[in-house]
């Protein structure tokens, strides 16, 4: 009896003691719209509002269809710093000021990087889309985006 109390006691505390490395599911999910030279291009977007969402990102996700999205609310401005480990696919991550103004775009980051990406100046929000995703829809710095967390959403 001993023995399986033992065993079952291990078993509880590794599977609390090693994070499930399964996409994030149950987060917000909003439409932003992005003024482009082609037109307002519509993404359906899940909202990383809070510290534990953010730090799980869109990492172990192995699917983004082509207009969703991850939106990382700061909540105020401030730099902002990215990586991509355990994200298994390339992104496109789009850094926005508090007026929903595009700072810049990294574009096409590798998967599995531990190397930084970094906003360069201070932003709200970043804006992570597949690879790629921001040249194709003329999405560049300068243009706006349009959502509720900027104040100008749809």
């Amino acid at each position: 009896m001993r023995r399986l109390l033992v065993a079952l006691a291990a078993l509880v505390f590794l599977s609390g003691c090693s994070p499930a490395e399964q996409p994030q599911t149950g987060l917000p999910k909003a439409e932003i719209v992005i003024d482009t030279p082609y037109g307002a291009q519509r993404l359906s977007v899940e909202i990383a509002a809070t510290d534990d969402s953010r730090r799980i990102g869109l990492m172990f996700r192995d699917h983004l269809g082509a207009d969703e999205g991850m939106l990382f609310d700061f909540h105020k401005e401030q730099f902002a710093s990215f990586w991509m480990k355990n994200t298994v696919l390339p992104l496109d991550m789009i850094f926005i000021k508090a007026d929903g103004t595009i700072s810049t775009i990294a574009e096409d980051t590798v998967p599995y990087s531990e190397e930084p990406v970094p906003s360069s100046e201070p932003v709200q929000a970043v804006l992570e889309i597949n690879g790629g995703r921001a040249r194709a829809l003329g999405i560049a710095p300068g243009e706006k985006v349009h959502a509720k967390i900027f104040g100008n959403g749809p």
